[in-house]
């Protein structure tokens, strides 16, 4: 046969190489993703966030790091201002800041945005809170209420960032039953607060408004720790979902647990505890779980999250440690696993999965641990704030992990290949002996 004869075979098997490559390549990267299709998608709502601050008589005192409280928090506040991310619509509010007067009534209405919500203009904004003076009274809890009316609706979370020195002076409206009835609303508005003073009843106090909205509460004693703790809590806007993750409570055990669809949950774990969930995943099917613990207060630095995945009888099938992400106010970790075709069947029947989860199949169990320690005299409870990410998707043609059992020839060809180095290694060695003895 000719070269010309034989150029179309060839040309023919090379195509055909070339595409079973392709092939390979694509089954080996995964199911291919989904794209939406060639519409215009409405561009994403930015980040929207209403800092708070407590400009009441009491924040002229001098106990943070030989400074008044008012001049930290003006401090910090120019420090975020420089740092916000790009696209972030960014409001201020004070309260106790223009009334010098004795009469309550007039004292406890005294709250201004000083700075609307939306694009920053940096040397505006700093100047505002640069000349507030201590003068007033506390009214927080409408404050907060204000505030909320200020962000306005929204398809994303929405963030306010109280910091305060004292508790609420003005009751009614008392500020947790306000951050309650904000959460009962169905708005998608967190309220992280900070507190400037050692105060057993302001901590309660700004925890309840915290606990309530699903923020976070840290005392801040130091001009760090406030201006760190700020800008995380700013930047931890662009981080938020378009609808809030659905409250979820884990229990001590696998037996009883919630059983979860897929969907984002959030739960609060106390230090060195286990919570427990189970998710339904049918052979064929791949499981796809993540936790953040949020550290929302002080705790020493022996810390780390885990998340296992075990069968319903206890055995572990994978689990996942904290990932490191680089970020100093939450720590994270992850795991996947796959159901295979003689995945046994869980013999609880009468459990029944929340909307949209699978059929029942075999049901993994997730425990979420943490090695946390507390630093003295840090509160245990509530506990830190878990979010926890389910997905269940079609299992990928990669294995989940080295699998040498049931690759033969793999095995067989390293045997081989060890005998043979060895051989060769021995020879090379006798060799070299009977050379340097002559």
């Amino acid at each position: 046969m000719d070269l010309s004869t034989l150029r179309p075979v060839i040309n023919k098997r090379w195509s055909s190489a070339v595409l079973l490559g392709l092939l390979t390549a694509t089954t080996l990267a995964g199911p291919v993703p989904a794209f939406a299709d060639d519409r215009t998608e409405p561009p994403a709502e930015p980040p929207r966030v209403q800092l708070v601050l407590d400009v009441s008589g009491s924040m002229r005192a001098t106990d943070i790091d030989g400074r008044s409280r008012i001049s930290v928090a003006q401090q910090a506040f120019g420090e975020v201002v420089d740092a916000l991310p790009d696209g972030t619509q960014l409001g201020i509010r004070v309260l106790g800041a223009t009334y010098q007067g004795e009469n309550k009534q007039q004292g406890c209405r005294d709250t201004q945005q000083i700075v609307p919500v939306g694009p920053v203009d940096r040397t505006q904004a700093k100047a505002a809170v640069a000349t507030l003076r201590p003068t007033g009274f506390t009214p927080v809890g409408l404050a907060l209420r204000e505030a909320a009316k200020d962000l306005g609706a929204g398809t994303t979370a929405r963030r306010i960032v109280l910091i305060t020195d004292g508790e609420d002076t003005c009751a009614p409206p008392d500020p947790c039953q306000v951050a309650r009835e904000l959460a009962a609303k169905g708005t998608t508005l967190v309220v992280d607060t900070l507190g400037l003073a050692p105060d057993e009843k302001v901590r309660r106090q700004l925890l309840c408004i915290a606990a309530a909205t699903g923020g976070t509460y840290t005392a801040a004693q130091s001009a760090e720790e406030l201006t760190d703790r700020l800008k995380q809590l700013v930047d931890r806007a662009r981080d938020t979902y378009a609808t809030i993750p659905a409250a979820v409570d884990g229990t001590d055990a696998c037996q009883g647990a919630p059983l979860l669809s897929p969907g984002v949950y959030t739960d609060r774990e106390t230090f060195s505890e286990h919570r427990w969930y189970r998710v339904p995943v049918r052979p064929g099917q791949e499981l796809r779980a993540s936790v953040s613990v949020a550290l929302d207060r002080p705790v020493n630095p022996d810390y780390g999250v885990l998340l296992r995945a075990t069968a319903a009888d206890g055995r572990e099938l994978v689990r996942g440690v904290d990932a490191g992400s680089g970020r100093t106010d939450v720590i994270s970790t992850g795991l996947r696993w796959s159901a295979g075709d003689d995945a046994e069947r869980d013999e609880d029947t009468d459990a029944t999965p929340t909307a949209g989860a699978p059929p029942a199949g075999t049901t993994v169990c997730l425990v979420v641990s943490n090695m946390f320690s507390p630093r003295a005299g840090t509160a245990a409870d509530p506990g830190m704030p878990v979010e926890l990410t389910v997905d269940v998707v079609a299992a990928s043609s990669a294995p989940d992990g080295p699998d040498l059992g049931r690759g033969w020839v793999l095995l067989l060809l390293l045997t081989l290949a060890g005998l043979l180095a060895g051989l060769v290694t021995g020879l090379l060695t006798r060799w070299w002996v009977a050379t340097w003895r002559n």
